[in-house]
């Protein structure tokens, strides 16, 4: 039978209310009474009922993040760093892997609504941001992560995409590729499509370079080695020189697939760039140059936004942070 405060509280020889001082305002408590407490607390193994406590106060001690694929390294450093800020608060994390599917993440945002977290981190799994919007207007602050919606109420922390891909594809045209391919997922993926924007407009900037779309069914390492064999089955005149993959998972998977088959060499005929700068990027056969985002910075952010919105919802503070990309140049494109 589990122990009650009543019980802690006989068994010490004071009162319920002097129990409840003990766990949540020692300094209201005699130091002799706070340590008799605590023995008799250790020696019964009594914990409290935390669920019950945040129901009367009408918040848990958590926060929601809900991420399109907990098993992409970028999202694994974006929740680290959200947990480290996290933590500073003495607040919980509970992560929530959407899968890119809008049913489930719509699950877990009714989960976290009835959990009574403090807010919830999210990077949507489309454009369609009227559910966050009502979790927002019932009063659960909302920030979203790695995605920004234009003209919205929502704090967000985001990276400028159009740039990294600017940054990646110019740098492909610097080291004199021009039949360049990117290698992306689908269209409806903001990030994709800021990607591809920003290295369309590089390519648009040389006479005689082209850039070739070729899309994946999803952003895998899986997908990205399937996109190289169809890429090393080609002839040498019918393949790209250089290929810009949307994430460094799919440019792990092409990296795989062009270095096995051993038809191709990375860099002397395809030089290939990724994006996010995961930290497997520089143990693979060939160090993987990548477009850098901050991902632990990201996730740090986040968490700082939601608690301003929290504690000064109408305060004088920025609620849009967007961080600059940076290129991070290593053996795959420079040989």
């Amino acid at each position: 039978m589990a122990v009650s405060v009543r019980d802690v509280a006989a068994a010490a020889g004071v009162s319920v209310g002097t129990v409840s001082n003990v766990m949540n305002q020692p300094d209201k408590v005699a130091a002799a009474t706070v340590t008799r407490v605590q023995a008799v607390i250790a020696e019964l193994g009594f914990v409290r009922n935390d669920a019950a406590r945040q129901l009367r106060a009408g918040r848990s001690r958590s926060i929601g993040l809900v991420v399109p694929d907990a098993g992409n390294p970028f999202f694994a450093d974006v929740a680290r760093g959200a947990e480290a800020r996290a933590d500073e608060d003495l607040l919980a994390v509970l992560l929530g892997n959407s899968d890119e599917n809008p049913a489930r993440e719509d699950n877990y945002l009714d989960l976290f609504r009835e959990q009574r977290v403090n807010g919830v981190l999210i990077t949507p799994s489309s454009e369609d941001v009227d559910k966050l919007v009502r979790v927002q207007a019932a009063g659960t602050p909302v920030v979203l992560v790695d995605h920004e919606v234009p003209g919205s109420a929502f704090c967000s922390v985001s990276v400028d995409d159009v740039e990294g891909g600017l940054l990646a594809a110019r740098h492909l045209l610097a080291i004199g590729r021009r039949r360049l391919a990117f290698v992306g997922g689908p269209a409806e993926i903001a990030q994709v499509a800021n990607r591809l924007q920003g290295a369309r407009r590089a390519v648009d900037e040389v006479p005689g370079a082209s850039l070739e779309v070729i899309r994946m069914p999803a952003l895998t390492v899986l997908h990205g080695r399937e996109a190289g064999e169809q890429i090393a089955a080609r002839t040498a005149g019918e393949r790209p020189d250089g290929i810009f993959a949307a994430n460094d998972l799919l440019a792990v998977g092409l990296l795989q697939a062009l270095t096995m088959l051993r038809t191709v060499r990375v860099p002397e005929d395809i030089a290939l760039v990724g994006y996010d700068d995961i930290d497997f990027a520089t143990a693979t056969v060939v160090p993987l140059t990548s477009v850098r985002q901050p991902a632990q910075l990201i996730g740090r952010t986040a968490v700082e936004l939601l608690l301003r919105s929290i504690s000064d919802p109408g305060g004088d503070y920025e609620r849009r942070v967007r961080f600059r990309p940076e290129l991070v140049v290593r053996q795959s494109t420079t040989g």
